[in-house]
């Protein structure tokens, strides 16, 4: 018993500034990762606004990283290697999203809400880490995360406006274009069939009608 008491991992208990450290350098991951994906993400959208939202949330991301460091680097830490696995998931699932939906309305739709779903992560840990730098006191990193929650409200809004007034709709108007076609395509079907049986059952009467006279 006592053996395995002495092999398990020690806990620790990091404090105040070991926190803000640690959300920093989770923060610097999640906006590294987001900055890499987002080029190849608004390449894949139709949407031009939706694009240009996307170029701006790289720029606003870049302002992200390098505040970031400036923190850490105030706090004689770096960035560290440590990949934020939470916003890895996220980016990846939009990342799929490219793989598996053709371009166009329903991709774009599907991209605003992966790119807000990814969005709302990094606000609350903006928010957890400008809490715990007016706690320690570190100006740097509260001006750093008041300015990227600021941004990041703002982006988040701008983006459930275009769904509501322009992404939404013309996923809607494009369902009921394929609906419209698929209905003119069965018609047709039915058309043909119709036709088609009509033919083949006056044949098989005419055949029976000589068969009888011989």
């Amino acid at each position: 018993m006592a053996a395995k008491k002495s092999a398990r991992r020690t806990k620790e208990s990091p404090g105040a500034n070991e926190l803000l450290v640690l959300e920093l350098q989770q923060i610097h991951s999640a906006e590294s990762q987001l900055s890499r994906a987002l080029p190849r993400l608004s390449k894949a959208v139709e949407s031009e606004q939706l694009r240009q939202q996307l170029e701006v949330r790289l720029q606003q991301g870049e302002r992200i990283i390098s505040d970031v460091e400036s923190a850490l680097e105030e706090l004689d830490e770096s960035p560290g290697r440590r990949k934020n696995v939470a916003a890895e998931g996220l980016i990846n699932d939009a990342r799929e999203h490219v793989q598996e939906i053709e371009a166009g309305p329903a991709l774009d739709a599907v991209m605003i809400a992966a790119v807000q779903k990814t969005e709302h992560y990094c606000i609350a840990a903006w928010g957890t880490a400008r809490a715990m730098a007016q706690a320690t006191n570190q100006k740097a990193a509260v001006q750093a995360m008041e300015r990227a929650l600021k941004e990041g409200g703002k982006l988040d809004e701008e983006l459930t406006q275009l769904a509501e007034k322009e992404i939404t709709p013309a996923l809607l108007e494009a369902d009921a274009g394929e609906s419209e076609e698929a209905d003119e395509e069965e018609d047709e079907a039915e058309e043909v069939e119709s036709s088609g049986g009509g033919r083949g059952g006056r044949s098989a009467r005419g055949g029976n009608n000589r068969r009888t006279s011989a």
